[in-house]
């Protein structure tokens, strides 16, 4: 009877499998963070149309009385459309296979990420002041109903967020417009909060991406003596 040898576990199958696992990782984190980053940016540019639109009419527009912040549109190019484009770029990235491939895809997955990191930045600080500062309207004054931003913080008390009581008793015009830009800011502000926090962490994962696959993918494979 021939005797039963146990055969040494091929190094070829442990060595291969480490930066096939490792570029997986990397490149399932890529895919979910563009996949998360799509309704986020859809709900940030849907915002800010509304926030133009007071009333869902367009002549307070036409007409230049909308609030500035809305204005700048930050939440259509900003956290909308910059933050779309770098989406697309991490789902495509996901599938890029090679070594040298892999690691230039990184290179340019952190340049995407703190562009869509900038964008996000800019979308959160402006709907954060637009909240802060109060909505564009018209309002009462000694000189007769005139247009401004009466809500805006002063030195001496509280902005309108502590006091709700202000919120249906200064603006006449557009109706129910500090409630609109409350909800619409915050809401913004919220989605894009959570880019920043999605684009940052895919920043990391870049960086390790760009970092160790070099180390992984330089493995080699040497032939085994018999």
């Amino acid at each position: 009877m021939s005797e039963f040898v146990p055969q040494p576990e091929s190094k070829l199958d442990h060595q291969s499998v480490q930066p096939q696992l490792f570029m997986m990782c990397v490149s399932r984190c890529l895919q979910c963070v563009g996949v998360s980053l799509v309704p986020m940016a859809i709900i940030c540019m849907l915002s800010n149309i509304l926030l133009l639109l007071p009333e869902l009419k367009i002549h307070f527009l036409l007409e230049g009385h909308v609030t500035r912040e809305a204005t700048w549109a930050t939440g259509l190019w900003g956290s909308g459309f910059l933050v779309l484009l770098g989406a697309r770029a991490f789902v495509q990235s996901s599938r890029t296979r090679g070594c040298c491939a892999f690691r230039s895809q990184m290179l340019c997955q952190m340049v995407y990420s703190f562009v869509c990191l900038l964008a996000a930045g800019s979308c959160c600080l402006v709907s954060a002041t637009g909240l802060s500062q109060g909505p564009l309207c018209l309002y009462n004054t000694s000189a007769g109903p005139t247009w401004g931003v009466p809500l805006q913080p002063q030195p001496d008390h509280l902005g309108y967020l502590y006091n709700s009581t202000l919120w249906s008793g200064v603006c006449l015009q557009p109706h129910a417009v500090v409630q609109w830009n409350v909800v619409l800011f915050s809401v913004m502000g919220g989605a894009s909060g959570l880019q920043i926090v999605l684009c940052a962490a895919n920043i990391l994962n870049s960086l390790l991406g760009l970092i160790l696959g070099q180390g992984f993918c330089r493995n080699k494979v040497s032939p085994v003596s018999v």
